[in-house]
């Protein structure tokens, strides 16, 4: 029998939301995967402190000296040369570009070897093959090359989060050249949009997610609200504020070593940026999270508890792909409790910090993340005055990333790094309970740096259950008999994307 793939976008009877109900199986003969994401309306989002859109990007010349002027550059292209994805100007127009990357991989294999990097005085060209993607990434910024791949690593995990890793592989199994386009088509704004955070979040080379900064009694009490509105087979519910984390609960069977991770947590988020269509209503459509499981789909249902706002996102994470309308139920279990308790007026009434509000002296900005709470858990404040445009935050950023590169080391790795800067210090701290990186005023000395940090480190120990999610909640909610995602519908259509998701919880 052939595997079929179908997908349907329909209206659920009495929300005016919108449902996607993919089945599981491939039409693997004609390669004709339809991408659920293609179908979610990516309207095209400006890029971030530009005011050229994605549409303009995707169309520029790539003869043009603006082209080359980008500061990272990021292709996509498959083992037999097929373009698949460019951050910057058209795929079709750079296919030879293309096929010079695949030449000198495939030329670098034949002497049995794999290529990792070139490097020049002005960019550094970066190498990943995972399966049969070929991702490439040539920077003029000054990360490094583990960085750059790490960087490549998200955009791979991120293709896998819409396709499955499985499906992917099987695919070019039976057809070598297919192009892989045809099932992100719809989707380049998810890939423009992660490379974009990625290079303003300090959150990914931290590999944490950032929580919303919270009173412990209001986010135990939202939690507590989760835990409560359970169905059978619903496996992880989340609530963002502002692409932050303010609460997450798991189904307590999840095992331990299996618990989402930041990365995974970084595609969901992303997803939901992406695209305004999650703002429309309730949203209920498949998302592969590969550290979890790269072989199978979770079912998303997405809504946001605040129209038209669209601040505060609920996700609820199943099994059961037919699950929509007990995940919908649940949301209407959490708004009630939500409005009993004006619940989104604790959230809306966030008090974010600066800097200032600390009191350390000669203190500019900070980064840090705990080792001992959630392992998604992280802290930095807003941005001061001295950080506000684009290029200063890159600025920012790039001195960062060149710490935590020199800090973590394969060949050096180091506890404690001081580095004087022409317009600030740079202080790099490392122990098994905690990862900080402070940036001070250019005249701080090293051992009025560690003292100031001493006081930082009081101040965020007093408010640590503010700034982070230090227990993760947990629920029951046993799997409903004979419903498991990996019997759904016909006997006769065997399921490639959900098998082995149960053997994990």
């Amino acid at each position: 029998n052939t595997p079929k793939r179908k997908e349907k976008l329909k209206s659920s009877d009495n929300r005016g939301s919108w449902e996607f109900q993919p089945e599981d199986t491939l039409i693997e003969e004609t390669g004709n995967f339809p991408s659920t994401l293609a179908q979610a309306n990516f309207n095209g989002q400006k890029k971030a402190g530009s005011a050229v859109d994605g549409i303009a990007y995707r169309n520029e010349d790539i003869m043009s000296e603006s082209w080359r002027q980008h500061r990272k550059h990021v292709f996509v292209l498959s083992e037999a040369g097929k373009p698949i994805y460019s951050r910057y100007g058209n795929e079709e127009a750079l296919s030879s570009t293309m096929g010079v990357m695949m030449a000198l991989v495939s030329f670098v294999q034949a002497g049995g070897n794999m290529i990792q990097s070139i490097f020049s005085d002005e960019h550094t060209v970066v190498f990943l093959q995972k399966g049969p993607l070929v991702f490439v990434s040539v920077s003029a910024t000054r990360q490094s090359e583990q960085q750059l791949r790490s960087e490549l690593l998200h955009v791979y995990h991120q293709i896998v989060s819409m396709l499955t890793q499985a499906s992917i592989n099987c695919i070019f199994e039976r057809r070598k050249n297919f192009d892989l386009r045809r099932l992100l088509f719809g989707s380049e704004k998810v890939l423009d949009g992660l490379l974009d955070v990625m290079d303003s979040d300090p959150s990914f080379m931290l590999s944490a997610v950032q929580c919303l900064p919270l009173p412990s009694s209001s986010r135990d009490a939202l939690s507590h609200i989760l835990q409560k509105a359970v169905t059978p087979n619903l496996v992880f519910s989340f609530l963002i504020a502002n692409n932050r984390l303010v609460s997450v609960v798991q189904e307590k069977t999840v095992l331990e070593d299996a618990r989402l991770k930041p990365s995974d947590l970084h595609l969901l988020c992303n997803l939901i940026r992406a695209s305004f269509a999650f703002q429309a209503g309730e949203i209920w459509t498949p998302i592969c999270l590969p550290l979890f499981n790269h072989d199978c789909y979770f079912y998303a249902y997405v809504a946001y508890l605040d129209p038209p706002e669209c601040t505060v996102c609920l996700v609820l994470l199943s099994t059961d792909k037919e699950a929509f309308y007990a995940m919908a139920e649940c949301k209407r279990k959490i708004e009630e409790a939500f409005a009993s308790q004006n619940a989104l007026q604790w959230v809306a009434n966030t008090q974010f910090y600066y800097v200032d509000d600390i009191g350390v002296a000669n203190l500019k900005h900070f980064l840090y993340k705990p080792s001992k709470f959630f392992s998604s858990s992280s802290g930095f404040p807003e941005m001061e005055v001295a950080y506000r445009s684009q290029e200063e935050r890159i600025h920012l950023l790039d001195l960062y990333r060149n710490m935590h590169n020199r800090i973590h080391s394969t060949s050096r790795p180091l506890k404690l790094l001081y580095h004087s800067a022409g317009q600030e210090t740079l202080l790099a701290w490392v122990t098994s309970k905690f990862e900080m990186f402070a940036c001070f005023t250019p005249l701080v000395t090293k051992k009025s740096a560690i003292s100031e940090l001493t006081k930082l480190l009081r101040w965020i120990k007093k408010e640590e259950d503010r700034l982070f999610i230090c227990h993760l909640p947990k629920y029951s909610s046993a799997p409903q008999p004979g419903r498991s995602s990996t019997d759904r519908g016909s006997s006769d259509r065997p399921n490639t994307s959900d098998t082995g998701l149960l053997s994990l919880l």
